[in-house]
């Protein structure tokens, strides 16, 4: 495996690190899929352990024999980047949180249908843009025992590097996949889903409600902190469900909300 020391910060094939923008990433050809990048070795290590095939290693020279010197016996032939703390912030322009940054392939996705198809418990992000929640939101299905994630095509990425780190790779973990369009009942129903509308509305019933538990295929629908989830989405939902909160406090965030939801209505 090839060890290059940076002598250029310009060097065109340091671009996947430092100069390229998420959706660029999202569309380099040099992949069919594109790539992402994955920080730290725990994550880069989950990552490796699910299949994903690494393209590239940015680190400090002391992980080399360190931290990241299982990910470079495993990870074949590909060019490991070296150079001390500052020069790679210069670089990436943030602290490397553990010293080590690796660009992967994305992994193919399958559809809905492949993912939903023997599964029980899933979760449905509407419409969330921020990325430490969508990390969250994974780290607890992956925990908490949840087949697989859906997400609406405004959501925000799963294999965004924030995102990514904030699940420590839990999105390697969970079966997830893009809904083609943001009705969510148009795929579920058809699989023999009912779906929960995670929002507080006059005919919603409690979290801890016997009939949520007794589905055998039930999908949780969590929207947007700001906005909530859209009305139509709530109206088609099979049930609208809060949970139950004290000292007059309305909501919480959805990443909390999902990590509650998820525990409550895990399959026994």
């Amino acid at each position: 495996m090839p060890i290059i020391p940076i002598h250029s910060l310009d060097d065109e094939a340091l671009a996947p690190f430092a100069r390229l923008t998420e959706a660029q990433l999202r569309h380099q050809s040099e992949t069919a899929q594109g790539i992402f990048i994955a920080e730290s070795p725990k994550v880069i290590d989950v990552a490796l352990r699910q299949g994903v095939k690494p393209v590239a290693l940015l680190c400090e020279p002391k992980h080399i024999t360190g931290d990241a010197a299982s990910i470079i016996a495993r990870a074949g032939d590909i060019p490991v980047y070296t150079g001390e703390r500052q020069v790679l912030s210069q670089l990436t322009g943030y602290t490397l949180t553990r010293g080590v940054l690796c660009a992967m392939q994305r992994p193919q996705l399958p559809t809905p249908e492949c993912i939903l198809r023997d599964a029980g418990r899933v979760v449905v992000i509407d419409a969330v843009t921020d990325t430490t929640n969508i990390g969250a939101i994974f780290r607890s299905a992956a925990a908490l025992g949840i087949d697989a994630v859906l997400l609406t095509p405004d959501s925000c990425d799963p294999l965004n590097r924030r995102s990514v780190r904030v699940s420590m790779g839990s999105v390697f973990l969970v079966p997830w996949t893009w809904l083609p369009s943001g009705d969510v009942t148009d795929t579920l129903h058809p699989l023999e889903f009912k779906t929960a509308a995670m929002a507080l509305s006059d005919d919603s019933i409690s979290l801890d409600d016997p009939r949520l538990k007794a589905e055998p295929r039930l999908a949780l629908i969590m929207g947007t902190e700001g906005d909530g989830l859209p009305k139509t989405t709530i109206g088609q939902a099979d049930y609208v469900v809060r949970i139950p909160m004290s000292h007059n406090v309305d909501s919480l965030n959805v990443a909390a909300a999902s990590a509650v939801a998820c525990w409550e209505l895990r399959r026994r």
